[in-house]
Formats: C-alpha cells, sequence, structure tokens
C-alpha cells in the first residue's frame, strides 16, 4: 500500500475536489520575451487550467518553444509574470511536478533504457514505480537494450518515460509522436487522455495539426508573439468561413477559367482528373455544377480544417 506523504495528501484531496479550485496550471499576465531588438512574445496573457488537454500551435517563429521555455523556468521573461501550478516556474519544476518531453533532449549513449528510467526516479521525491513507467511508455521488452541501437520511435518513448518519471501534474511535450508509428502513436494519446482524465495537464506543441484536432480540448494559435486564436478545434475551424468542394473531371473537360467562374469560388486546384475548389459559397457552386454540362462525379463539400484555419490565421497575422 501507497502511503502518501503530507504533500501528496494534499494534492489527492485537491483532485477530488472540482478542478477549478486548484490554481491555473499555467498562467502569463502580461507577458513579454525580448532577445534583443526581436520581440518573441508581445504582453501574451494566458491560462491554462488543471485537467485540460491543450496544443499550441503556430508558424517557425511564432514564440511557441519561448512560451515553453518561460513555463519551465529555462527563460526570465522581459516583462510580465509567468506561474506554473501556482508557483514560480523554477520551482515548480524543482519540485518534480512537473514533466517535460522537449525535441532538443539528447540521449546517453552506453546506457541501458532500464538504467536511464531508475537513474530519472532518482530524481524525483514521489516517482511513479519503474513498472508502470515502462509499461506506460512501452519500453517494457526495450529494458536491456543500449540507447544507442533505438529507433527514432523507440527514442520518443524513453524521452516520453522521462518526461512522467516524477508522476507530474503537468506535462509538456514538444513534437511527442514523431517517428511513432500509427499504433505506438494511438496507445500515447491513449494514455494521454487517461492522465488528463486523472486531473493532470497535457500542454503539447506539434506540426501534426489534425493530431491536434483529435486530442486536444484547447487549441492555442500563435502568431509574431501573440494569440490569434484559442478555443476548440470546431470553433477555430469555424473562422473559415469557406468550404471545399471536390470532384472529378476528364482532363480534356477542365477549364480553369470557368472554375474560377464559379460562384464564391476563391482558389482552383487541379491534380489530374482530381478538381478541388475553395469558395466561400458550396450551396452555390454545386447548384451551378448540377446545371452545367460538366461531366462531374464523385461529388464532395467539406468544412474548412483546421490546417485550412491554420493557414488563413496565420497569414492574417503576417499580412498586417
Amino acid at each position: 500500500m501507497t502511503t502518501l506523504t503530507p504533500e501528496r495528501k494534499t494534492t489527492a484531496l485537491a483532485l477530488q475536489r472540482p478542478l477549478d479550485h486548484l490554481p491555473a496550471a499555467v498562467r502569463f499576465d502580461g507577458v513579454t520575451r525580448r532577445f534583443g531588438p526581436v520581440i518573441a512574445l508581445d504582453g501574451l496573457d494566458l491560462a491554462i487550467e488543471p485537467g485540460e488537454t491543450v496544443a499550441l500551435l503556430g508558424p517557425n517563429g511564432a514564440g511557441k518553444s519561448t512560451a515553453i521555455a518561460l513555463m519551465l523556468g529555462l527563460l526570465e521573461p522581459t516583462g510580465g509574470t509567468v506561474r506554473t501550478l501556482g508557483s514560480v516556474p523554477r520551482e515548480a519544476v524543482a519540485s518534480g511536478r512537473v514533466g517535460s518531453m522537449l525535441q532538443s533532449t539528447g540521449l546517453p549513449i552506453n546506457v541501458r533504457v532500464g538504467e536511464l528510467v531508475r537513474f530519472a526516479r532518482g530524481l524525483y521525491p514521489h516517482p511513479l514505480a519503474e513498472t508502470t513507467i515502462l509499461e506506460r511508455a512501452g519500453l517494457t521488452s526495450l529494458t536491456g537494450r543500449a540507447l544507442e541501437t533505438l529507433s527514432g520511435g523507440e527514442a520518443q518513448r524513453v524521452r516520453f518515460a522521462l518526461a512522467i518519471a516524477g508522476d507530474p501534474d503537468l506535462v509538456f511535450l514538444d513534437e511527442p509522436t514523431v517517428a511513432m508509428d500509427v499504433e505506438t502513436r494511438r496507445a500515447f494519446w491513449a494514455d494521454m487522455r487517461r492522465a488528463a482524465a486523472d486531473g493532470r495537464t497535457i500542454l503539447f506543441a506539434t506540426h501534426y495539426l489534425e493530431e491536434a484536432d483529435q486530442v486536444a480540448d484547447r487549441i492555442i494559435v500563435l502568431d509574431r508573439g501573440r494569440i490569434v486564436a484559442d478555443g476548440t478545434g470546431r470553433s477555430i475551424r469555424a473562422r473559415v468561413g469557406s468550404r471545399t468542394v471536390r470532384f472529378d473531371l476528364p482532363a480534356d473537360a477542365i477549364d480553369r477559367e470557368r472554375l474560377a467562374a464559379l460562384p464564391g469560388v476563391t482558389d482552383v486546384d487541379v491534380r489530374g482528373d482530381g478538381v478541388r475548389l475553395s469558395t466561400l459559397d458550396s450551396d452555390a457552386v454545386v447548384r451551378q455544377l448540377i446545371r452545367s454540362d460538366l461531366p462531374f462525379r464523385d461529388l464532395e463539400v467539406t468544412a474548412a480544417d483546421l490546417e485550412d484555419a491554420f493557414v488563413a490565421l496565420t497569414n492574417q497575422e503576417t499580412d498586417r
């Protein structure tokens, strides 16, 4: 039977109450970070609540890495305040309540997986059991393997094991599923959903926009150091009014100018026999196609996906 320390008892009791009684997992108040003349973050206000699974998106240079470094206490803000689990970030990390899986994290060579996991457990006051770490990271069969012999996906699983070794309340994941196969990726996110259901907070950055849309409760889009969108995937997609009309058309019947003249069409993409129209009025486009003599087939109308919304939002910001 596990004996809880006073600190763990406090946390356990808190998790039995509604999560809104706990301090924000991450809070930025008017945070600015400069690197010389470059403004990486520009007066950022942000609160991430306990138990949320949040995707942090943005183009290169948007400020994602800077924001995460501030949350982990690796950088100090130029202005404003940052709190992680209600504390100064370095204090929260030192307490073992924060875990991180960063792309910049190197792994030692000539060390076996099991040895590294045991070493990592020794760094924290209340670590997970070794068997639990290995099972959750999918490493049980790899404990005797040297790190230098691992594949890219296996190395990612080791980084994840190190991130959860201290049984953290808040986990940062930077491109966590890079090099993972489909089965491993599904198992990884299933474990993350279980962790969030237990009241832990998951914050991840990814370039896999479909993954963010499927997994995250909330998506935050950064561009040029500011938040340009914050909400569910559905609400962010809804900000882009365009829809996509797809159909097949024989190559000899494709007339780009005629297709571009259809109601509300903003873009025409032709690949072989496949036609993809972006339009602000999909109903009018479909009606016009039906009335036309075009021999189209396999008609499909879809709303904007997260990638469309992401491009539109960040392009708007760039155009200012």
